[in-house]
């Protein structure tokens, strides 16, 4: 019994969520085709608004295309990033990075001068 009641409260998904009616008019759809399409599914897909065959195919090798730009300009993207990095290093501008190490450097080297005064 609890079967029987699992597949009715399925069928009642189906139809109020709109599946039966959609299947229904795209199968009207295909008995009503003069020439019938060879491959049944693919006219399915289309009526129900996905891609063909040969669509998907074409989408697929565009998105194999895009994510290859994308890898590409990721890369020169990061590599900018590690030139940008480097050269903040040296850039002796009070506030940045740069001056930071300029002033470690100068107090370092003032550090040895009286290291070196003492002995």
């Amino acid at each position: 019994m609890a079967n029987e009641a699992k597949k009715e409260a399925f069928r009642k998904y189906l139809e109020s969520s709109g599946v039966l009616d959609a299947l229904t008019k795209v199968l009207v759809a295909l008995y009503e085709e003069n020439e019938k399409p060879s491959v049944a599914i693919e006219f399915i897909q289309r009526s129900l608004g996905g891609p063909s065959v040969s669509e998907y195919e074409k989408l697929q090798a565009e998105k194999a295309d895009l994510q290859l730009k994308y890898d590409e300009l990721l890369a020169i993207h990061q590599d900018k990033c590690k030139e940008i990095k480097i050269e903040n290093i040296w850039d002796a501008r009070p506030g940045t990075h740069g001056h930071i190490v300029l002033v470690a450097l100068k107090m370092i080297d003032c550090v040895i001068k009286i290291l070196l005064d003492k002995t």
